[in-house]
This record gives C-alpha cells, sequence and structure tokens, in this order.
C-alpha cells in the first residue's frame, strides 16, 4: 500500500466502517439506557388494555380472542390457574420462563421482562424472539385468574422492513465504497501530477503546464506550481545567459590581452607601436577589473541582506558628490547639468550601496548621452518617500530593451551603442540595491529620444 490513492481509499473506507461501529453501539446503549424501558412501558399498557376487555367480556371466546390478537402481529402465551399453557400467533423460539414467575403473575405482579432483559449488543432486548422477553399481567375471565405474556411480532410486523433496510444497508455499503474509490481517484489525480511535474522538472523541463482546473487548494497548489515552473524556466535561462555572457565578455579582453602580447613579442615593431599595444592591454586589464569589482559588488548586496551598514544618509549630499567627480566627463561630450536637490533630504540606509545607485545612474546618462545633450536631476520629498528623477537626451531605449534593461549581463543593441564600454551589471546592481532597501525603480524610455529613470525610496 505504497501509492496515496490505496492509502486514502484504505483510510476512508475504514472511517466509514469504525465511524458505522461506533454508531450502532451508541445507538444500543440509547436503545438499552431509555427506548427499552419504553417499549416495554408501552407494552405493559397494551396488555392491561387486553386482559380488561377479556375481563369485561366473558362471552367472547378466549381462543378465538386471542387467536385474533396473535395475527396482529403478537406472540402470546395464557396460562391457566391450573398451570395449563396456551400460545397463541407465532411460537416464541424459546420457552424459557418459569412455572413460578406464571404465578407470581397470577397473583396481581406485573413481568416487566423486557425491561429486565439482559443487556446486549444488537439491541438483543428488541429482536430476542424467547418468552423471558414479554410482558407479563394478570387478568380473571369468568371467575378464573389467567396470566397473560406478550410480545410484537418482530418477523411478523417487520420481516418486509428487514429485507428493506438489508438491502438499503448492503447498496448504501457497496456505493459509499464504489464513490470513496472515484472521489479518490478525483482528489489524487492533480497530486500524481503534480508528483510527476516535480519529476520533470529535477530532470530540467521547465515547459511544464498542468491540466488543473479547479477552484481548490489543489488548484491553487497547481496554478503556483505552473508559476514557479515558469519562473524557473526564465531563471534558467537568464543562468544560461549569464554564463555566456561571463564567458564571453571575460574571454574577449583575455584573447586581445593574448594577442597583444605576442606582438609586443614580434621584434620589428617599433616603440609607437609597442606602446599602443600596451595601452591596448592597460584598457583591457581595466575593463577586467572593472567587471571583477562589479561582480563582487553584487554578489556582496546578495550577501548584505540581512547585514546592512544601516546610517543616517542625506541623498542629495551623495548625488552633488557624483556630480563633482564626473563633471569633467560631461564636460568633454559637452553635455549640460541642471539639478535640484533639497538638501533635507535624509533616509535611513546603506552610505555604500546608495552612492553606487546615483554613481550607476549618473554615467548611464553621461555615456548614453549625445554629444552637447543635457541632463536634469531632481529630487522630491513627500510624506513618507523620496522620489529621485534623472533625465537625459541620449539614444533612449526600444520596448523589448526595457523589458531586459535589469537582466544581469544585458547591454542594449550594440550597434547604437558600439561605441560605449560595459559589463551590463551596472542597472542590475542598481535594482537589487533599490529592493534591498525597499524602494522602487522605473524607466521611462524612447528609442532616440532619451531616458527618465525614477527612483522611489521610502524614509
Amino acid at each position: 500500500m505504497k501509492s496515496l490513492y490505496s492509502k486514502f481509499a484504505f483510510i476512508t473506507i475504514m472511517i466509514m466502517i469504525v465511524s458505522g461501529i461506533i454508531s450502532f453501539l451508541l445507538s444500543n446503549a440509547y436503545y438499552q439506557v431509555k427506548l427499552k424501558e419504553q417499549n416495554d412501558s408501552k407494552i405493559t399498557n397494551f396488555a392491561f388494555e387486553i386482559a380488561d376487555f377479556a375481563g369485561r367480556h366473558p362471552v367472547i371466546r378466549l381462543d378465538d380472542y386471542f387467536d385474533h390478537i396473535g395475527t396482529i402481529g403478537y406472540q402470546i402465551m395464557v396460562v391457566h390457574e391450573d398451570g395449563q399453557r396456551q400460545f397463541f400467533g407465532s411460537s416464541f423460539r424459546v420457552r424459557n420462563l418459569s412455572a413460578a414467575i406464571s404465578k407470581k403473575v397470577m397473583h396481581g405482579e406485573i413481568y416487566h421482562g423486557i425491561r429486565e432483559f439482559p443487556h446486549k449488543t444488537f439491541v438483543t432486548g428488541f429482536f430476542a424472539n424467547e418468552l423471558k422477553n414479554s410482558v407479563g399481567v394478570p387478568f380473571e375471565y369468568r371467575g378464573e385468574k389467567y396470566a397473560l405474556f406478550i410480545r410484537p411480532d418482530i418477523k411478523l410486523m417487520f420481516n418486509e422492513m428487514h429485507v428493506l433496510f438489508g438491502w438499503l444497508l448492503m447498496i448504501s455499503i457497496i456505493l459509499s465504497i464504489v464513490f470513496v474509490l472515484i472521489s479518490t481517484k478525483y482528489l489524487v489525480e492533480p497530486i500524481s501530477k503534480l508528483n510527476r511535474a516535480t519529476k520533470e522538472i529535477s530532470e530540467g523541463n521547465y515547459s511544464i503546464r498542468l491540466d488543473i482546473d479547479r477552484k481548490d487548494e489543489l488548484g491553487h497548489l497547481a496554478a503556483n506550481f505552473t508559476a514557479m515552473s515558469e519562473k524557473l524556466a526564465r531563471v534558467d535561462s537568464l543562468r544560461r545567459e549569464l554564463i555566456s555572457n561571463i564567458t564571453h565578455d571575460i574571454q574577449s579582453p583575455l584573447t586581445n590581452i593574448k594577442g597583444y602580447l605576442n606582438m609586443l613579442r614580434e621584434p620589428d615593431k617599433s616603440m609607437i607601436e609597442k606602446e599602443q599595444c600596451i595601452s591596448v592591454i592597460d584598457s583591457e586589464v581595466d575593463r577586467l577589473s572593472e567587471m571583477t569589482k562589479q561582480l563582487l559588488l553584487l554578489s556582496s548586496i546578495e550577501s548584505k541582506r540581512d547585514l546592512m551598514e544601516v546610517q543616517q544618509v542625506n541623498i542629495a549630499s551623495q548625488i552633488r558628490t557624483v556630480i563633482h567627480q564626473y563633471q569633467w566627463s560631461m564636460m568633454e561630450k559637452g553635455i549640460m547639468l541642471s539639478f535640484e536637490l533639497p538638501d533635507t533630504s535624509i533616509i535611513t540606509g546603506d552610505s555604500n550601496l546608495l552612492y553606487s545607485v546615483w554613481e550607476n545612474l549618473l554615467t548611464n546618462a553621461i555615456k548614453y548621452n549625445r554629444d552637447n545633450g543635457s541632463i536634469d536631476v531632481e529630487l522630491t520629498e513627500s510624506d513618507c518617500k523620496f522620489t529621485v528623477l534623472i533625465k537625459d537626451t541620449g539614444i533612449g531605449l526600444d520596448t523589448d530593451e526595457k523589458e531586459r534593461i535589469f537582466d544581469r549581463f544585458y547591454r542594449a543593441d550594440a550597434s547604437r551603442t558600439r561605441t560605449v564600454k560595459g559589463t551590463g551589471l551596472g542597472l542590475s546592481i542598481v535594482k537589487s540595491i533599490i529592493d534591498l532597501h525597499h524602494g522602487q525603480i522605473e524607466i521611462e524610455s524612447e528609442a532616440g529620444k532619451g531616458t527618465i529613470v525614477k527612483v522611489i525610496i521610502p524614509k
């Protein structure tokens, strides 16, 4: 019994059986405690009515009278004062009543055999066809004493009902088992599908689509599982692309360095050519160094999620420092800069990480700007947040590029950025830092018309 289906079906059927047994035992206990005495009292009253009628109508024949009562559903024994017994209606299965009890009843004592019948299971006091399981009352007929013992004829009164109840019970059990097996299959099938899908994902197949359309918890689980598989597929795609980009971005400068080193070994190279080779090698080393630093920064951001160096940070002061740091770059390209930075912009955060945000965003605005373009920086404050807008007149981005701009190692179309060097990690770093500070970053851009970057940081 290893499958969930067999376990669930077995447990459900066992619950049904145990519940049925417990219900039967409780019903039996209820009969023994309450219903048995009520049944005894009801039959005792009926016996007194029969005896009273016989005593007040001496003209009737006792045999005909009790025969008639027996035919309507009762078992009767009449004992004469001389000890003679007569039986009417269906016969008793066990005639286990002593003569002493009959004499006591003749002398006025009432026999409560149904009420005093031994406690047994299966509601025996109601169904036991025994003479001892009856009610006895005295009566007189034509001056002679008699004892009347009577009980309902269960077989006559409930024979058809016995068959009906038996069929009902059997059909109920069979149908219950069938419905349990069907419903269990219905409940377990989605779990089986999820199990198979999990195995597929563990083998690297993320293109899983579950055809489970339900509104219950299993339906929500299937929907979440599908969403998870889609995210895993995207993560796997990004991972492959990341590895490819890292390999390409590291291999390219290494290849250039090796090539120019080989050129330096050539004896016929002039000093000017050797200087050019050394300059290219130096540039490629700087490129590798910058890439390594940014990868380390990304790793540091991930590890700092619970270990940030939190302190009071003046955003305006940081942005001014970055502007002064890269003022020479703007002057080289003839870029005009305007800014509005109120001094009261104080937040709680990691100073070094936030500085990297402004540095990356401003250097991007410079690198991807046009000659003689412009950059506008604006810092505004509301009740619970600061908003930083950095607007440039650069080359901009198209729709597809905007959707992937925060992916690691992603760079815009090379045909438009071939003169700009970069690692493709800057905006990934910015996004990670902003997320770390529970903020938001939004980019509005149009190809050829510039870009607006909006950073929102809560106070």
